[in-house]
Parts: structure tokens; sequence; C-alpha cells
């Protein structure tokens, strides 16, 4: 297989990071659904489970980005 194959093979680069921020907005999105429904089943004063589902969910998605930059970093750099 040559170089122009390869190439055409894999994804774009835009590509890649658009399903990045599509992933990372979608998981914030459910948790804090998650968040809001056990907030009305299982009602607490002191307690916010949307708060903590959603900030969950941000530190969750932003390290799994940062993981797979990396890996796409480190595949490239393999690749050449």
């Amino acid at each position: 297989m040559n170089d122009e194959q390869k190439e055409k093979k894999k994804p774009k680069v835009w590509l890649r990071f658009s399903s990045l921020g599509l992933q990372m907005g979608l998981t914030i999105y459910f948790a804090h659904l998650i968040g809001e429904w056990m907030d009305k089943n299982h009602a607490s004063e002191s307690f916010s489970y949307n708060k903590v589902f959603t900030l969950l969910a941000v530190f969750g998605s932003t390290y799994s980005i940062i993981r797979q930059v990396i890996k796409m970093q480190n595949d490239d750099d393999n690749n050449k």
C-alpha cells in the first residue's frame, strides 16, 4: 500500500476533532439530564445531583479528550 492510499484511508483531522466536540457536548448534556432526574426523584436540601453529575461529566470528558488528542498526536508521529 503506497502513501497516497494510506492518506485516503485516514479520516480528516477536522472530522476527528469535530467528533470529539460532539462527544464532549453529548456527555455533559446527558449527565445534566441524569442530574435533573435525580434531583426530582431524590431531592436533598444540601446536595445538588445536577451540579455534581454535570461537573463530573465536564472533568471526565475533558480528560477523555486530552487522552484522545495525545493518542492522535502519537499515532501521527509514528506514521511519519
